[in-house]
């Protein structure tokens, strides 16, 4: 007689369901995010492979200029859940403040710099003749967003701080409907271009930062936390960051090399480059979801005291990054005939992205171990660590992406560098974890 599966051990079960509760929320507001740029691509592409390409060139930098600044969310979250699990909500409303105002600082700084230098940007990442003056045009209309992303990423790291993903879930819905609103009736209604296009979404950007506004604000008078700006606890946040600042910076320079030398490749590779950045950033968010519920449970257990719990946690989240990579690599292989098509007509186009596709989707259960343990450490505050990390990994990277015009194989060799890139990322990682120095407990690290 066959018998039936013992079922898991109560901790195991009670960690499911903490990260389903914030997990799964986190997937789609995360997923949303990546769609903005996707459904941008979308429409832009079927305006011709130089609009493409130039909104390939203006997207990277757009992302940059907002991903290095994501320590607004990440080292927020941190903070606040320790707080939370140390039993202090007033205070850890009270650090998110700070960070929020921070973030609008920040935003009207990056705007002042990124206005006048646009075409000089565009030059650098090596635009075409053809495509500049489109990345341009995009660039600078776009840029007028990055205040209300650089508020909506603080905001977010307080809520998630707080065990609430599902507000994030709701404001990223909406802005996602508004942006494909948007975008197609400015772009192909209004006749707009892509200068429609960088239209609709700095609209859209705006609307989901007043929503997260309003939501945190009600969040503080109920709590009694103050609303002004302090400038102790802004300079305070923006120490904190510095880590995690150095971090992304690192990140993002492995994609803008990335990016930099698909367009030296051609404006073919460039754009095929584009669609296949866009589909690995809706995975990279999708896995991000463990890696958020990570943050907040892991400095939750951390605030309470409970190394225990964050050690249980982390091992059973790297149980479901790996899974979660698995399922994602197939669906990419299963679904690439039927969303390919969308984003292109051009079978030049397509038959360049097709071979780096399949890397991507061989990397993708890499790519879950290396976000999920990258949200753990995160969430213990361990930002120097993760600095150090990402410097090494970008110090692998360069030089092999460089020399990929040399080594031959294009696009799919380009990708090959990026697969190469995940796994020294996941040794260092794992390496750390399995360290426990990590491990710090109390309402601050």
């Amino acid at each position: 007689m066959i018998q039936a599966p013992a079922p898991p051990p109560p901790s195991r079960r009670r960690h499911d369901r903490e990260i389903i509760s914030l997990a799964v929320p986190a997937f789609g507001a995360l997923v949303a995010e990546p769609l903005f740029v996707m459904v941008d691509s979308a429409i832009v592409g079927h305006l011709g492979t130089p609009q493409l390409a130039g909104l390939a060139v203006a997207a990277a930098l757009l992302t940059t200029a907002v991903s290095v600044f994501v320590f607004l969310a990440y080292a927020t979250t941190a903070a606040v859940a320790r707080r939370v699990g140390a039993g202090d909500l007033a205070s850890a409303i009270r650090q998110g403040m700070d960070g929020i105002w921070l973030a609008l600082l920040l935003g009207i700084a990056v705007i002042a710099v990124a206005l006048p230098a646009a075409p000089w940007l565009v030059d650098i990442f090596g635009a075409s003749d053809t495509a500049a003056p489109y990345a341009t045009t995009y660039l600078r209309i776009s840029s007028l967003g990055i205040p209300a992303m650089l508020v909506v990423m603080a905001a977010t790291g307080v809520l998630r701080g707080l065990q609430d993903t599902r507000t994030p879930l709701y404001v990223a819905v909406g802005g996602f409907a508004a942006n494909g609103a948007l975008n197609a009736g400015l772009v192909y209604g209004a006749g707009l271009g892509i200068a429609g296009s960088a239209w609709g979404t700095v609209i859209a950007q705006i609307s989901m930062a007043v929503a997260y506004l309003i939501v945190v604000v009600r969040g503080a008078r109920r709590h009694g936390a103050s609303l002004r700006p302090d400038a102790a606890g802004i300079r305070a946040s923006a120490q904190a960051g510095v880590p995690l600042l150095v971090r992304t910076l690192s990140l993002r320079a492995v994609l803008m090399i990335a990016t930099a030398v698909a367009a030296r490749l051609g404006d073919t590779e460039i754009a095929a480059h584009q669609i296949i950045l866009s589909l690995w950033s809706l995975m990279a968010f999708a896995l991000d979801a463990i890696a958020i519920a990570g943050q907040a449970i892991i400095g939750r257990y951390l605030g309470a005291d409970d190394a225990k719990g964050a050690r249980e946690a982390c091992r059973r989240m790297v149980q479901w990054g790996i899974v979660s990579g698995v399922v994602f690599g197939a669906l990419i292989v299963l679904a690439r005939p039927l969303f390919v098509p969308l984003f292109t007509s051009d079978r030049t186009v397509q038959d360049t992205l097709l071979p780096a596709l399949l890397v991507v989707a061989l990397s993708q259960p890499i790519a879950g171990v290396v976000f999920v343990l990258d949200g753990v450490l995160m969430g213990a505050g361990d930002g120097r660590y993760l600095a150090w990390a990402m410097l090494v990994t970008l110090a692998v990277f360069a030089p092999v992406a460089l020399l990929v015009p040399v080594i031959g194989g294009g696009l799919t060799t380009l990708w090959w560098a990026m697969a190469l890139m995940m796994t020294v990322r996941m040794v260092t990682l794992w390496l750390r974890t399995r360290s426990g120095k990590w491990i710090v407990t109390g309402a601050t690290r």
